[in-house]
């Protein structure tokens, strides 16, 4: 039995190099890396194997590479990390039915528990904000467009309250890769009102600090909207 070792292209053993100084802090976010005839030099390479470890990385979304420029190493932010994956969630919610199903029930599960904790929570200037957003919506209703991303800002301006970046990055991801699906069924008829209702009673229940009545709020809102999603989409299982 043989236990082989794979051969290691050139360019793998760079983006090692690259990812330890990157790690160590020896080029820390923000920071521009040397220019590629200088980490040609420094690793004794050519140039394919120096610019195929910076595009991986910038792939990876750890470098940013501008024509004309160094390479810089990316700060990290919850949006930039969450969106990496977008073009991955999306190709998987084209491609397995039974994803958008799951993708419904994490947002179901996340979304309640925003609720809940924005009642624990919530300012009287996040309820101003919720009340605004609300109102915002209500101004759109004429613009498909503007309708479907200030009912996401709603959202998101909820899950902010919790103090944590990481939970409103999670909801607008959620809502822009369901995003294809939510158009189709939006603007049925009577529906907008009846968003504007189910938030005006999720809002209502943050003001009052009741936990339990904005989770049951949120629940019924996602839950009813989840119905409108499988009507919207021929040969779906109920």
């Amino acid at each position: 039995m043989t236990d082989l070792i794979p051969r290691r292209k050139l360019f793998q053993e760079v983006l090692d190099r690259l990812m330890e100084r990157i790690r160590t802090g020896a080029i820390p976010p923000g920071a521009q890396l040397p220019s590629e005839r200088e980490l040609m030099k420094q690793y004794g390479v050519g140039r394919p194997a120096i610019r195929e470890a910076l595009q991986s990385l910038e792939r990876s979304g750890i470098l940013e590479i501008a024509h004309g420029e160094r390479a810089r190493v990316v700060v990290p932010t919850a949006d930039l990390l969450i969106g990496q994956i977008a073009g991955g969630a999306m190709h998987l919610l084209r491609t397995q039915p039974d994803s958008l199903e799951h993708l419904k029930d994490a947002r179901i599960f996340m979304e309640t528990g925003m609720a809940r904790l924005a009642a624990e929570l919530a300012t009287e200037a996040d309820i101003a904000r919720l009340r605004q957003a609300v109102a915002n919506h209500r101004a759109s209703l004429h613009d498909l467009d503007r309708f479907i991303e200030l009912d996401m800002l709603f959202h998101v301006e909820l899950a902010t309250i919790s103090g944590n970046p990481i939970f409103p990055s999670l909801v607008e991801a959620m809502f822009r890769w369901a995003g294809v699906y939510y158009q189709t069924m939006v603007r049925a008829p009577g529906v907008e009102e009846l968003t504007f209702a189910e938030h005006d009673r999720i809002v209502s229940a943050i003001e009052a600090h009741d936990p339990e009545t904005a989770a049951q709020a949120m629940h019924m809102h996602l839950t009813r909207a989840n119905m409108l999603y499988q009507r919207a989409q021929p040969g779906t299982a109920g």
